[in-house]
C-alpha cells in the first residue's frame, strides 16, 4: 500500500505540473511510466485485498491532454 500511495502522490504532483508545462515530453514519459507501475502495484494488491480507487489509470499522448475538454461532465 505505501508504494501505491507514493507512486499515486508523484502522479498528482506531475498532473498539476503538467497543465502548466504540456509540451514538457520527459515529464509526460515519466507520467507514464508511473502510471504503469500504479496500475501493476495496483493489480498485485487487489489480487490479494479487493478492488481499489485510481489516478493514472489513462496515459497521455504529447502534448498532455488531460486539461482539454470537453469534460466528462460536459458529454
Amino acid at each position: 500500500m505505501l508504494q501505491i500511495q507514493q507512486v499515486d502522490f508523484a502522479l498528482v504532483e506531475l498532473t498539476l505540473y503538467l497543465d502548466t508545462h504540456p509540451n514538457d515530453a520527459q515529464s509526460i514519459q515519466q507520467f507514464n511510466e508511473l502510471a504503469s507501475q500504479s496500475k501493476k502495484l495496483k493489480h498485485q494488491y487487489e489480487l490479494s485485498f479487493g478492488p481499489l480507487l485510481q489516478f493514472g489509470g489513462s496515459y497521455s499522448s504529447y502534448p498532455w491532454n488531460w486539461n482539454k475538454a470537453p469534460w466528462p461532465w460536459q458529454m
